[in-house]
Order: structure tokens, then sequence, then C-alpha cells
């Protein structure tokens, strides 16, 4: 059984290419509380760009 944990949220990442596409993973809220970018795929333009965690 999961046990809920306040430190460690899920965040969604959204593609800055205007696709829509998102991301789910998790981040540390009290070591990272600034927004989290990451370069990853995105499936609908076909190529790396950057994505940023969205609230």
């Amino acid at each position: 059984m999961a046990r809920k944990n306040d430190v460690r949220g899920t965040v969604k990442l959204r593609s800055t290419a205007g696709t829509g596409y998102t991301y789910m993973t998790s981040k540390n809220r009290r070591n990272t509380p600034d927004r989290l970018t990451a370069r990853k795929f995105d499936p609908r333009a076909r190529a790396v760009v950057e994505f940023r965690e969205e609230r």
C-alpha cells in the first residue's frame, strides 16, 4: 500500500512547444522549492524541447 508523503509531491511538466503534451513526475519540494525544468522528447513536435513545471 502506498503511503502519503507531503514532502515528495507529483508535478506536471508541460511542453514549451505549445503542443499541450505533459509528463508526470515527482520532486522533493523541500530541496527544490522553485519550478522544475527538463529537456525531454515531445512526440507531437517530434523534437527534444524544454518542459516546465505547471502549478
